[in-house]
């Protein structure tokens, strides 16, 4: 199983890259969101999803491991393939996804290639829960700056952290989840905190 490529980019094509490792060239597929952040004959880093079938290995890239994860998170709705959630995230940064999931933006989905009106509510409908779930593997060090609210057992805090993770700035994260705080209560849990978060950063 394949976690992780280092190497020399040998050649970027539409959607995919090959990787030099040691005189090996990988094939990987990637977002053009991770594409964009290669150049050839460069020196790249990718973290490796590794899909195994009967008649083929496929290796999919991602220049971060937020973007990796959604991968993951994507292809665990029914109608979402490794080609829909690339695309998905070749339209959508991390926050958008989660800003549009987190408030059923179906018209945003939908810019995606390959996602339709059908495809984007089940995906809203079946991710709006697991969202906060990305960010709750925040480092352990918070970026420094404006100070999270209080809240229950750390909670505030943690939901700071996964806004910044998705990829907004940190007094943005806290004053959103200020006033997530103050409409649920100070006893809050994350997972309701990130949700309320995005849908005040996308007002």
């Amino acid at each position: 199983m394949i976690a992780r490529l280092a190497g020399i980019v040998d050649a970027i094509e539409r959607d995919r890259v090959v990787i030099d490792v040691n005189g090996v060239g990988y094939l990987v597929r990637a977002s053009a969101r991770t594409l964009a952040t290669l150049q050839g004959g460069a020196r790249a880093v990718l973290l490796i999803e590794t899909n195994v079938r009967e008649d083929a290995i496929d290796l999919y890239g991602f220049a971060t491991a937020a973007e990796r994860d959604w991968f993951r998170l994507l292809t665990t709705v029914q109608g979402v393939g490794a080609k829909v959630a690339l695309s998905l995230q070749s339209a959508l940064a991390p926050g958008e996804l989660a800003r549009a999931i987190a408030l059923g933006d179906r018209t945003m989905l939908t810019r995606a290639e390959g996602v339709g009106p059908k495809l984007a509510n089940r995906i809203a409908s079946e991710l709006k829960d697991k969202v906060g779930a990305l960010g709750t593997v925040a480092t352990a060090a918070s970026p420094a700056g404006a100070r999270a609210p209080a809240g229950d057992d750390g909670a505030a805090e943690d939901a700071v952290s996964a806004l910044v993770n998705l990829g907004y700035r940190r007094p943005e994260a806290v004053g959103a989840v200020e006033k997530a705080l103050a409409r649920l209560g100070p006893g809050a849990k994350v997972e309701a905190l990130i949700p309320e978060g995005l849908k005040e950063l996308a007002r």
